[in-house]
């Protein structure tokens, strides 16, 4: 792996070293938490984790909670995509879910995807 190798050399630059230190720490991400491991450690990133559990009520509701309400529904990966990029408010209470704009949509989407499976 060509990261590897400049991360060995004394003269490797420190975005190299850091984008090899960023590599290891997905790899471990998901190799300890399982497929799911990538987009845990993209809501833990993207400070989700900060208002949300994954099994108990904080500040906004448990994932579980949340797949447990929206599974079987036919479009709940699209809304649920749509609700982390734009927010919410009083769906679950008076505490009002800000928009994710830094996400990209395809990162709203793995997220989502990710929740749905917590049931």
């Amino acid at each position: 792996m060509k990261l590897k190798s400049q991360a060995k050399n004394k003269t490797a630059t420190p975005a190299a070293a850091l984008a090899l230190i960023l590599a290891l720490a997905a790899t471990s991400a998901c190799a300890q938490s399982g497929p799911g491991g990538l987009a845990l450690a993209l809501a833990q990133q993207q400070n989700c984790m900060s208002c949300h559990s994954v099994t108990r009520t904080f500040m906004g509701p448990a994932l579980r909670a949340v797949a447990a309400k929206y599974a079987g529904k036919p479009d709940a990966q699209t809304y649920l995509a749509h609700k982390i990029l734009e927010g919410s408010s009083g769906v679950w209470g008076t505490v009002p879910m800000p928009a994710n704009t830094q996400l990209s949509p395809a990162q709203a989407a793995t997220l989502a995807s990710w929740i749905l499976t917590l049931k």
